[in-house]
């Protein structure tokens, strides 16, 4: 983390931002000042570079075209696989995901290059359309509580051997693969299928992106009775039988 504060970085706000999840970084940026965090924020539209020296990225999901048109920018720009290879913290949704991983299918039917950061492969599902709240148990490794959140997707993705899923469905279909999981990360990286947004859903998620990039075990505790009567409220309505 920078000496003087914490630079979070929202990622092509203009082409990945659907159901809220630009809700992520504004939770991030809230929970880092409750503990009285020096926060910079830096919103990066498509056509600006992407700098290299943030201590967490966030990049929300988006439609078919505008995933192409960020992937394709992204590729181009290097800056974000550079601020990967610095260590910084990288948090995707949805199409956010898929432009992580190897490869997905884009909005004109072809195989269309990734980021090649998360050992992921993303393909277009051809059963009915993954849509609804999900539930999952996140990898215990994290010490993180149950995963809640709003799934929109076709794509199916297929973890490679060095990725590790992000959690276990309860209910829901996650990756779409049919085997249980939801997201996949690695040391510093993340993706999920979860809107919501995630982040107002699963404070815990927040506050352990903010220990990766100050690399403490530990933060001061904070008013959480907002997020814990949302996360009630969406649990206890996705636990009910249709």
């Amino acid at each position: 983390m920078s000496d003087s504060s914490l630079r979070l970085v929202w990622v092509y706000p203009d082409l990945l931002s659907t159901y809220g999840d630009q809700g992520n970084v504004l939770v991030v940026e809230r929970r880092a000042r409750q503990r009285g965090l020096d926060v910079q924020r830096v919103d990066v539209r498509s056509d600006q570079p992407i700098p290299t020296s943030g201590d967490i990225y966030l990049i929300g999901g988006g439609e078919d075209r505008p995933q192409r048109l960020a992937a394709e920018r992204l590729r181009r720009d290097g800056g974000l696989n550079r601020a990967s290879e610095n260590g910084a913290i990288i948090f995707s949704v949805c199409a956010g995901y898929q432009i992580l991983g190897h490869e997905f299918i884009n909005d004109l039917g072809e195989r269309e290059p990734g980021l090649g950061l998360i050992d992921v492969v993303s393909t277009r599902g051809e059963g009915e359309r993954c849509v609804g709240d999900v539930l999952a148990d996140i990898d215990p490794r994290l010490g993180l509580p149950q995963l809640t959140g709003f799934e929109n997707h076709q794509g199916v993705t297929h973890l490679g051997p060095t990725a590790r899923p992000f959690a276990r469905t309860v209910f829901g279909k996650g990756n779409g693969t049919g085997d249980g999981t939801e997201g996949a990360y690695n040391d510093t990286v993340f993706g999920t299928y979860m809107h919501g947004p995630v982040m107002a859903r699963n404070p815990q998620i927040a506050d352990l992106l903010l220990k990766l990039a100050l690399d403490v075990n530990a933060l001061p505790p904070t008013d959480d009775r907002w997020y814990e009567a949302l996360r009630a409220e969406r649990i206890a309505s996705a636990s009910q039988p249709a």
